[in-house]
């Protein structure tokens, strides 16, 4: 057995192999290959080698789909198959090895010029061992655990296994450095009631990466970073008050979003949680305090702008020019709204110069 100490690469699940020194498409005759329309991402095998090739092919394809690492593998390296699959900003990668030692020293993660990411990895077989942040984890099959490939790390697989991962850029999940490192090697076990959920859940959802159409795919991404997100609190041992107090900080920068685009008229509750890596029913969810749907959180915002500038005589703008500044496509749909939420029209509003009067009641004839 040899250390094997792989290259900086240019980030992590990429689709070559570098082979004596050299460029190696997967195309290569002898080397397995993912035929033109099949699933999307990387596949790699020794299954199609001679054995003497094995071994320097089973590093790299490792080391290109973790990043750069210390890593020590068998001499004969009998079987081993990786699958990388895009599923939105994460990847969902399946494993099946032999025995793999791998070290990611500071040094190693300083000369990186890879970008940082989360692996969220489940064992489905097998046994191991992590060591991050001054913690050790002994796992065992169905157990889920976290770790950061930013800081150092050892995790060590004895024997075969099998796992199924998610790999996520470090921001996706929102966590300060600090919660980072209390996350790490803190392992949540299949009996607990989350990582009941969870184990089945992950590994699904990695058997079935690339087969779900592209929209389906975006969907469940974002489902997919609340669930992790839930999985973070349990790590972190937030309470139920701490997570609504997550909560209203999120949704505080969501509607000081809002602010900044209403002029957008492509701002709708999908762009939100798309900018916002979440998903859509969580952004309704968040809405719910506010006893408005986020549809009709943006009409009220936009109303109030138009209300506003109609008040200064519209700043010499027509009524038709002021509604579009503020995102309504159509003049006679801002019309009708306006008129619902303030009793009458823009322009009498505009020629009273506000005078008008306005009750809260006016505004939930909108709904808001």
């Amino acid at each position: 057995m040899s250390l094997y100490s792989s290259r900086p690469k240019p980030g992590p699940l990429s689709a070559t192999l570098r082979a004596g020194g050299k460029e190696a498409d997967l195309l290569t005759p002898g080397a397995p290959v993912r035929k033109e329309g099949s699933v999307p991402g990387s596949f790699y095998t020794t299954d199609a080698l001679p054995i003497h090739r094995r071994r320097a092919y089973w590093r790299e394809a490792l080391a290109q789909t973790f990043g750069a690492v210390d890593m020590a593998v068998p001499d004969e390296v009998y079987s081993g198959t990786i699958r990388t699959t895009p599923l939105g900003r994460l990847q969902a990668v399946a494993v099946d090895g032999d025995y793999l030692s791998v070290l990611r020293t500071r040094r190693v993660v300083a000369q990186s010029h890879a970008e940082a990411h989360v692996v969220v990895k489940l064992l489905e077989r097998g046994v191991a061992r992590l060591e991050q942040d001054g913690r050790e984890a002994l796992l065992g099959p169905g157990d889920i655990f976290v770790y950061d490939t930013a800081r150092a790390l050892r995790l060590n697989f004895p024997q075969a296994f099998r796992t199924k991962s998610l790999v996520l850029p470090r921001d996706v999940l929102g966590l300060s450095e600090s919660e980072m490192t209390r996350a790490t090697a803190s392992p949540l076990g299949s009996h607990t009631p989350l990582g009941g959920l969870l184990s089945p859940f992950l590994a699904g959802l990695v058997d079935g990466a690339g087969t779900f159409p592209h929209r389906t795919s975006e969907l469940m991404a974002h489902n997919v970073v609340d669930l992790l997100g839930v999985l973070a609190d349990q790590l972190l041992g937030r309470t139920s008050e701490d997570t609504r107090g997550a909560n209203r900080a999120l949704l505080l920068r969501i509607q000081a979003f809002i602010d900044r685009h209403l002029e957008d008229p492509d701002l709708t509750p999908h762009a939100i949680a798309r900018d916002h890596r979440i998903s859509l029913r969580y952004l309704h969810k968040l809405f719910e305090t506010e006893d408005a749907t986020v549809g009709r959180w943006i009409q009220r915002r936009r109303l109030e702008e138009c209300r506003r500038e109609l008040a200064r005589h519209g700043n010499g703008r027509t009524i038709s020019a002021v509604a579009h500044r503020w995102g309504f496509t159509s003049a006679a749909h801002f019309s009708r709204v306006f008129r619902a939420a303030y009793g009458m029209s823009p322009r009498d509003w505009r020629d009273t110069k506000g005078s008008a009067p306005y009750t809260p009641s006016l505004m939930r004839a909108i709904g808001a």
